[in-house]
């Protein structure tokens, strides 16, 4: 593999890991910060993580039109000394406001994941554009997973070790990318900056404008919500049915996240060769949808764990997804495209979790009409529901 994609990947997977890294220590940093009890500090994380995300979701479309216009070297390179400066303020913040702004931060240069994607699009033929989406699906994957076991060991070290940690990850990564990454975006395909695109509604209009990305705009953001279930309520859930601890709790998420790599990094290939891109996507959704079902209302935590094989497959649906679009823009609007999916996948990370919460919380109170913590599995399903119908009924010349 090329040292350019190499970068790339690793940067993805910093990206997933940054999140993850730090969420073990959060409720303790935070009291040690702010003071006042366990639920006052849930408080302040809910916060710092919605911050996270809405700026993620604002930024992307602008990080991905400026990649457009100055080349993905530039942007990527900036962003990731940034984000080590910020981890590194983060690591001796006094006070909230200081972590607030280390959040606010975080999310803009997070938001480079449209940039990487640009760049794997820049280099990818036609056909495999959704295979080496996959790739960037695994490293995500993988940086998921990685991220709160590491941040769990270092978090024995003390509630900043983890942002040292994920400094010196960004650092590193810097300098590979200085060394080895070459620019991709030519003058034959450089686009000027424009602001009216780069916010992320004129961005979603401009996309829009496109035949039937509107449409497969929407089936991502059903899909992402849908999904979303997973890390939305899965500690709760498994709890509330299951009775797991935090040990068993983290298991099974590092086992679906070692799965969802799997899938993505290598099997995702032999389900494009055999079904193409279109079918792809119908599989992973019917897929996603036993799972979900079976989940509802299983009652049994090792039928769980073995479900995780199933539900991992349908993590095909996302590179397919990118693929189909990314071969229906221009070689110019690859980055602005890349930027408008990572801001819906950031605008479904807000809508999710307070969707997805609210469901499992009305159906596990005291005095519920019905007990059923895996309804909001059943929501996911909905959504899955109509995002399929949606694709179905859009038509573009893919596979």
């Amino acid at each position: 593999m090329r040292l350019p994609i190499v970068f790339i990947l690793i940067t993805v997977m910093i990206d997933a890991m940054g999140i993850g890294l730090i969420m073990p220590i959060m409720p303790d940093l935070i009291v040690e910060v702010q003071g006042g009890t366990l639920a006052e500090a849930a408080l302040w994380g809910g916060v710092l993580s919605t911050v996270f995300a809405v700026m993620q979701f604002l930024f992307s479309p602008v990080i991905g039109n400026l990649s457009d216009s100055v080349g993905r070297r530039p942007v990527l390179l900036v962003s990731l000394f940034v984000m080590a400066l910020d981890y590194l303020v983060m690591a001796v913040a006094g006070t909230m406001w200081l972590l607030l702004i280390g959040r606010i931060v975080g999310g803009i240069t997070a938001a480079t994941h449209a940039t990487a994607g640009a760049y794997i699009a820049d280099i990818s033929e036609p056909h495999k554009k959704a295979a080496n989406f996959g790739l960037l699906g695994a490293a995500f994957g993988m940086g998921f997973v990685l991220g709160p076991l590491i941040g769990g060991l270092l978090g024995e070290l003390g509630t900043r070790a983890p942002f040292y940690a994920a400094a010196i990850l960004a650092g590193m990564n810097f300098v590979l990318g200085w060394f080895v990454m070459n620019e991709t975006v030519t003058d034959k395909t450089r686009r000027a900056f424009n602001w009216r695109r780069a916010n992320p509604f004129g961005a979603f209009k401009a996309m829009a404008e496109i035949p039937g990305i509107a449409r497969l705009l929407l089936v991502y953001f059903l899909y992402s919500v849908a999904i979303y279930v997973y890390p939305a309520i899965w500690s709760y859930y498994t709890q509330a049915r299951f009775d797991w601890g935090p040990q068993m709790i983290g298991l099974s998420l590092g086992i679906f996240g070692i799965m969802m790599a799997i899938v993505q990094g290598g099997l995702i290939r032999v389900a494009l060769k055999y079904l193409g891109e279109r079918r792809t996507v119908v599989a992973g959704k019917l897929l996603d949808l036993v799972s979900f079902g079976f989940l509802a209302f299983i009652t049994s935590g090792t039928l769980a764990l073995f479900l995780t094989p199933i539900s991992a497959l349908g993590a095909v649906v996302s590179p397919a997804l990118q693929g189909i679009m990314s071969k229906s823009v221009g070689d110019d609007q690859q980055g602005e495209l890349q930027g408008v999916m990572t801001a819906v996948h950031a605008l479904s990370m807000i809508v999710s979790p307070l969707m997805m919460a609210s469901v499992f919380a009305h159906y596990t109170r005291e005095g519920a009409s019905v007990y059923l913590p895996g309804a909001p599995f059943l929501v996911a399903m909905v959504l899955l529901l109509l995002g399929l119908v949606v694709f179905l009924r859009t038509r573009l010349s893919v596979t």
